[in-house]
């Protein structure tokens, strides 16, 4: 079951560089590593110094508790000397205690108060309570603030560095990875489709690639025998079939010749003639394919439409269906004259086989031949589809039929430089079949 859903298109996956996935793995690599190292660096100092200091300032407003129960003279000095600490030492009922202050249970507290410039400031505040006395040690950390920023800025730029540096590794690391693949890519885009080809395998190290480049060979080698050998097959097959095709045309010429012969009977050697014909036609066509290679001619259109047409007609036998051929004469393209007889065959053929009544009208013009139909025309899906060897759309559902006509028509376009089409009609029901080419020279011209 297909995994897209019916009647939505596939979206197209976008194309990624393999190095560029590298590359990229490399930065995020880097990246999270060094911002995971620093935002680890600054929880842990954090954590630390946040212990550090409180264990330091309790002490210290415990010891200075001790000292100041000892020396309450005011001018009694502690030797605690930090432009950023403020020792207090009060009654526990002394009014000069701040407010805020006055409950605050022995430890150590963050604080925020408005400094002397109105602003906010944060600092720590250590207390100690004895019955007859509270110590206050006031401790901004502006200092160990402005520390932590130029941590963080140092941290920062750390990141960004090892991020490029990351990148940059990425950059040569990527280069050394992808080089024997782009060039085992390299080496495979230039292979020619011949038979005679450069190995892989030898080109390349024992490792990864190397045995990529080994698998392509060994694949490689079995396609080219299956080629080679699909190639002799028909080749042998096209070459044996022409001498019974002969042998019956031949045969056929030398009845026709008989003078006392009936004319239903002539209807049916003629028929044979045809149908010898085609088959003789189909085997060149057939062999060019096998081969690949493009023969050479000078054929005239107009009066191969005209005979496909006429050979065509035992399609239309008991079927109200008219058969025309209109357009210009003179219009010659360089094939030969089985290749376009294949051609039109199958598109006239087909016009005439799905059409039950009305018209099959076949228009020759100076770069292309039309072929419209009334029959029971095709699905705007099914257009291109019907091109597909095997496929065989909702309208032929009825008829019998392998469906290799067609896929046979642009095989052979495509060795030609030709184009073919089929449409809807928009003037009227039916479908009309359109082969494109390049005209050849004008009689008398080189």
């Amino acid at each position: 079951m297909s995994d897209t859903v019916a009647g939505l298109p596939e979206r197209p996956i976008p194309r990624q560089r393999l190095r560029a996935r590298i590359v990229a793995s490399f930065v995020l690599l880097g990246f999270g590593l060094t911002a995971l190292f620093a935002a680890s660096t600054l929880a842990l100092r954090a954590r630390i110094e946040n212990q550090l200091v409180g264990a330091w300032l309790g002490a210290e407003a415990t010891s200075y508790l001790e000292f100041k129960r000892a020396h309450p003279e005011p001018s009694a000095a502690y030797g605690l000397q930090e432009q950023q600490i403020e020792m207090f030492a009060f009654r526990p009922e002394s009014p000069q205690i701040p407010l805020a202050w006055r409950d605050l249970p022995s430890g150590v507290h963050d604080w925020r108060d408005p400094d002397a410039r109105g602003r906010n400031a944060d600092f720590k505040l250590a207390v100690a309570r004895a019955p007859d006395i509270v110590t206050y040690i006031k401790y901004g950390y502006g200092r160990q603030a402005l520390s932590a920023q130029q941590l963080m800025t140092v941290l920062g730029v750390s990141v960004v560095a090892f991020t490029l540096l990351a990148w940059l590794i990425g950059l040569w690391s990527s280069r050394r990875v992808m080089r024997p693949v782009a060039d085992l890519a390299a080496r495979v885009e230039g292979f020619g489709g011949d038979v005679a080809r450069t190995a892989l395998a030898p080109h390349f190290a024992q490792d990864e690639v190397g045995q990529l480049a080994q698998a392509l060979d060994d694949y490689a080698d079995q396609l080219t025998e299956r080629v080679a050998r699909d190639r002799e097959f028909n080749a042998d097959v096209s070459h044996e079939l022409r001498t019974p095709l002969a042998v019956i045309r031949g045969a056929t010429e030398l009845l026709l010749a008989t003078p006392d012969l009936s004319e239903k009977m002539r209807q049916r050697l003629l028929r044979i003639e045809r149908a010898t014909q085609q088959s003789t036609d189909l085997t060149t066509a057939l062999l060019m394919l096998s081969r690949n290679e493009r023969g050479s001619g000078r054929s005239d259109v107009r009066r191969i439409v005209e005979a496909q047409a006429e050979a065509n007609r035992v399609h239309l036998l008991n079927k109200p269906v008219r058969l025309r051929v209109d357009g210009q004469r003179d219009v010659f393209v360089d094939a030969p004259e089985a290749v376009l007889s294949v051609a039109l065959n199958n598109l006239i053929g087909n016009a005439c086989k799905y059409t039950l009544e009305g018209e099959v009208a076949v228009t020759v013009l100076a770069d292309r031949v039309e072929v419209a139909d009334s029959g029971p025309g095709i699905a705007h899906e099914d257009a291109e589809r019907l091109f597909e060897r095997g496929y065989r759309g909702s309208s032929s559902a009825g008829s019998k039929g392998a469906g290799i006509g067609l896929a046979i028509v642009r095989r052979l376009c495509d060795l030609y430089g030709w184009r073919v089409r089929l449409e809807p009609r928009t003037d009227r029901q039916g479908s009309r079949a359109i082969l494109e080419f390049e005209p050849g020279p004008e009689p008398g011209h080189a």
